[in-house]
């Protein structure tokens, strides 16, 4: 098995375009998970308090976790990286999908509100009344998320069904649809791979560049049995995705959650990441068998280590580096939260969440990480002025986990 370690772009851009940053920046052999992510001229996204946004030393987080978030950064990996592959480099060029491999498929755009941005990938329609498969990534942060059925053309909005961050993989469900076109599946294998071998001609299909217009790439799997691990810009270390199938079909941006078919017309993995700034090209697809043995702990409603079931209570504070107080240091307060409500500002440093005693941001993390939206807690805080001050605070549904 070959280990390769990437930085992984899991979050928003600020200013440029998504795809130029993501074609852009990377310097030297790098990789990204290839869902598409642009900053809107103008947004409807929930802003960050006065507070929040002159706030000494803040750090931009996961609304949902409440913990520093790095933005869809990349994923770098040794390309050198000793295994067994198929020899050769290819020279693939992006067509127009057909309407065969469009059956199936959806493009999908979500709205990062908190974060003033949109993100966009691909997906798999499973089921005809619009249980769609994705990467996590894709989703990840979304408060909005709206799905074309390429297909038909028809525009849904979806909830999140389920999320499992450490494997990558999201479920969503599309709001009113029926009498949808379903992907094919190949699956049954006894190891797993359904049917897939090195050499074998496949084919990513997806939202490239994040365009709206689905495209699909061919080329050959070039190994089995892949893992990376992943790496933020900031060097906190991330999830290992192992068991990938390896090819060296074109995928790019935006490509994310859509499907790796094989000649048949089948999918047989789910486009997830890809690298650049190397002579090779390589891209990276989870196994479907994997991703429906997640579908379906999600479907049963296993919320469990790894798997959230619907959206987090979100109790709406960006936390900053600590500055040696004991506790979480509140970098910014997002407005309209219960954050908010309850009177937290940057500069405030939360000590205890009912009755339990808070020494860092990652035991607030690990408090929060555990209630539910509704969920009553008690919260302690000492006040930038050195004053001590607590709420009973409602959590609401937050941002896509």
């Amino acid at each position: 098995m070959t280990s390769k370690t990437f930085r992984r772009r899991t979050g928003v851009v600020a200013c440029l375009s998504a795809f130029t940053v993501a074609s852009a920046l990377v310097v030297g052999a790098a990789a990204y998970a290839v869902g598409q992510s642009e900053a809107t001229a103008s947004s409807s996204a929930p802003a960050a308090s006065p507070a929040a946004a002159s706030a000494s030393g803040a750090v931009s987080l996961r609304p949902h976790s409440q913990v520093p978030l790095d933005p869809y950064a990349y994923h770098s990996y040794d390309p050198h990286a000793q295994g067994s592959t198929a020899s050769g480099t290819a020279t693939i060029d992006a067509v127009a999908a057909s309407a065969e491999q469009t059956t199936g498929v959806v493009t999908i755009v979500s709205d990062l509100a908190y974060e003033g941005a949109q993100s966009a990938g691909s997906g798999i329609v499973l089921t005809s009344d619009g249980l769609i498969l994705t990467n996590n990534h894709v989703i990840e942060g979304s408060t909005g998320i709206e799905v074309t059925d390429e297909l038909t053309g028809a525009v849904y909005s979806a909830t999140v069904v389920g999320t499992d961050a450490t494997h990558d993989i999201a479920v969503l469900q599309l709001d009113g649809a029926s009498g949808l076109e379903t992907a094919a599946l190949a699956t049954g294998d006894d190891d797993g791979t359904a049917g897939v071998g090195v050499g074998d001609t496949v084919t990513a299909v997806g939202n490239a560049e994040g365009t709206g217009d689905l495209v699909a790439a061919t080329g050959t799997v070039t190994a089995l049995e892949q893992s990376i691990t992943t790496q933020s810009e900031t060097g906190a270390p991330g999830e290992s995705l192992t068991g990938l199938i390896q090819v060296d079909a074109d995928i790019v941006s935006g490509d994310s959650g859509g499907p790796l078919v094989n000649t048949a017309g089948e999918v047989v993995g789910i486009d997830t990441a890809a690298s650049s700034g190397t002579a090779d090209i390589t891209g990276f697809a989870i196994p479907i068998e994997d991703a429906l043995d997640i579908v379906a702990q999600i479907g049963a409603g296993a919320d469990t280590e790894f798997i959230e079931i619907g959206y987090p209570g979100f109790l709406g504070v960006g936390i900053g580096a600590s500055s040696g107080a004991a506790g979480a240091v509140v970098a910014g307060v997002y407005e309209g939260t219960p954050a908010e409500a309850a009177g937290l500002a940057a500069g405030d440093v939360i000590t205890a969440v009912d009755g339990v005693p808070v020494s860092s941001a990652t035991e607030l993390t690990a408090n929060l990480g555990t209630r539910e939206p509704g969920e009553t807690v008690t919260l302690e805080w000492t006040t930038a002025a050195g004053a001590a001050a607590s709420a009973a605070v409602t959590l609401i549904a937050g941002p896509a986990a």
